[in-house]
């Protein structure tokens, strides 16, 4: 039995072990706050459903053995005294398993069955293969023994409640081996097509030149490149359902959807190794826009939503991801999407701002990403300045697209649209030392500890100077030894696991990021940046972070946070190349 190590290891208590292109992930993570015992086959068709366990046996006794589970991105092993069981992808929709000196009990994980959930379990007399067909998922697991020998089998054809399952034992020379599959409907007998050191070979092979194709650049300075690139190659599934194309969920955990904002760090991270992967990225949620130019919430392999929306970040996201893709996007490309980002950018121009209203305005702090920031505390249909901010790039995107596309009317038209809103933005929410939120029907004006108030520094050099260095200034009140917290820690709304009303979030970080170092506050970006980057190292690629003591918190694997530490650790990286260039000496960043 080949286990060679293939990359870094991780813990399937915080990461699933899977495979670039598959629906489904090997992990005790069952739901949202549901850890099991053991490991689960869990697949995210028609949503997060657990299919069938693991349990790793004593031969001896029959009763589960005690093992400690190791993973790589290549290989899952279960080790104990007695022997270990192995776990490879041979395909995204196929497992490998081997063991020896151990036996393995492969069962549903819903013990009830009836006719509308659960999941059936028989014999197929085709093949003797043994399939679980699942409610829940629409999808049929079949296991087909390649060697050692089928001990017991329970539940077999039976209805209602009851354990259905095999339990496989080693053959004379003491190991087994089968093969998992996810399929719809039926498919030729299983057969296998290498040994199972060269399914691990392969799959070490795979994730390598993966890591190699987006972060060429790590080295002992960015100790966490591998492992964020592994969390982003190993949530990405191959079009299904509603996924139209390949597609990075923001996590093989419970948050298995595509975010209309998710997906713009995703696809940046992706651009200099994987163009066409990352552009894939871009363009899925534009895929899904409906008759009003709006993008959905969210897309996930069964669902569509768009009872709300996401931020207009496509437009800032679209000017760096054209400097990031290794070629230029040709005339088609361009055209296309200079009608996507227009009919997107004109559902906030029409769709929401009031009759006689120069501003956009959100319907919910959803709407913003910033779900519960306390920004929305006064009222939820709200005018904000973030919102403007981010509009107002859009809007200079699309000028600069029609102009490349010979529309010097269209360029025009948008570049007025543009200085318009900014002018607005700055005489209806600048107090002259903060912005403010406004209710659309009150006009009520009000101000919060929310860092979500200070994302205008996106702008960056659109902003007239005093302006930025005001935000700039407010914004390192934020900065705790972590990162930026979303609401001041001092603050009497703070939450250390608030949300949006304390945590660290790795979008808030990356735009904010940006937007000081194009404003020309390089010291504090370097410091953001540093600390961001200090924070994942240590504490993994959570869905966000205790400001306080840098914990993550909620989904362990969320792939904008694994994306984002790979944009601010490859700019790094260029920024001391290019000192070292300039004189000879790196410069370091505390």
């Amino acid at each position: 039995m080949t286990a060679a190590p293939s990359g870094p290891a991780f813990t399937v208590q915080d990461i699933p072990f899977s495979t670039h292109g598959s629906w489904f992930g090997i992990s005790p993570v069952l739901a949202e706050n549901t850890r099991a015992e053991d490991l689960h086959l869990v697949s995210h068709q028609n949503g997060m459903h657990a299919v069938v366990r693991f349990v790793p046996l004593d031969p001896a006794t029959g009763q589960r053995a005690e093992t400690g589970v190791v993973a790589t991105p290549g290989l899952l092993s279960w080790t104990g005294e007695g022997g270990r069981i192995d776990v490879a992808y041979e395909s995204p929709d196929t497992v490998r398993v081997n063991g020896a000196g151990l036996g393995l009990r492969v069962a549903a994980a819903a013990k009830a069955l009836t006719p509308f959930s659960g999941t059936y379990f028989y014999r197929d007399p085709v093949d003797g293969a043994y399939l679980f067909t699942s409610y829940e998922t629409g999808r049929r697991y079949r296991i087909t023994v390649l060697s050692g020998t089928v001990a017991e089998v329970s539940g077999s054809e039976a209805l209602g409640a009851g354990d259905r399952g095999l339990t496989i034992a080693a053959a004379a020379d003491g190991s087994w081996e089968i093969a998992v599959e996810e399929l719809d409907s039926a498919r030729r007998p299983y057969r296998p097509a290498a040994t199972f050191g060269e399914v691990v070979e392969a799959a070490r092979r795979s994730f390598a030149e993966f890591a190699d194709s987006v972060a060429p650049w790590r080295s002992a300075d960015t100790p966490a490149a591998e492992l964020a690139a592994y969390v982003v190659w190993s949530a990405t599934v191959r079009p299904a359902g509603q996924v139209t194309r390949p597609g990075v969920l923001m996590s093989k955990h419970w948050m298995d959807k595509v975010w209309s904002w998710d997906h713009c760090f995703n696809a940046l991270a992706l651009a200099p190794g994987c163009p066409e992967l990352a552009w894939d990225q871009f363009q899925l949620p534009f895929d899904h826009q409906d008759e009003s130019g709006a993008l959905p919430d969210s897309v996930t392999h069964s669902e569509v939503l768009y009872n709300f929306v996401k931020p207009p970040i496509h437009g800032w996201t679209l000017g760096h991801l054209r400097t990031r893709l290794a070629e230029p996007l040709d005339p088609a490309q361009l055209a296309e999407t200079y009608g996507r980002l227009t009919r997107w950018t004109d559902f906030w121009l029409t769709a929401r701002r009031a009759p006689g209203a120069a501003l956009p305005h959100y319907q919910h702090g959803n709407d913003s990403g910033w779900d519960n920031a306390t920004t929305f505390d006064p009222g939820r249909v709200t005018v904000a300045a973030d919102l403007a901010a981010f509009l107002i790039l859009q809007l200079r995107e699309l000028a600069a697209l029609a102009a490349e596309l010979d529309q010097p009317d269209d360029a025009r038209r948008w570049t007025q649209t543009a200085d318009a809103t900014q002018a607005a933005m700055l005489d209806q929410l600048w107090t002259g030392e903060r912005f403010v939120a406004r209710g659309v029907d009150s006009q009520d004006t009000w101000i919060s500890s929310s860092l979500l108030d200070l994302m205008p520094i996106v702008l960056g050099e659109h902003l007239p100077d005093g302006v930025g260095a005001v935000l700039a200034d407010r914004i390192e009140a934020h900065l705790t030894p972590y990162g930026l917290a979303t609401e001041q820690p001092t603050s009497p709304h703070y939450l250390a696991d608030g949300y949006w009303r304390g945590p660290i979030w790795a979008p808030a970080t990356v735009l904010i990021e940006d937007g000081l170092r194009r404003a020309g506050h390089q010291r504090l970006a370097d410091e953001i940046s540093a600390r961001f980057r200090a924070l994942c190292e240590a504490h993994g690629f959570a869905e966000n972070f205790d400001a306080l003591t840098g914990t993550g918190l909620r989904d362990r694997a969320y792939t904008w946070t694994a994306a984002s530490y790979l944009l601010l650790a490859r700019d790094h990286h260029h920024r001391r190349h290019a000192d070292q260039g300039a004189d000879g000496a790196v410069t370091t960043v505390a």
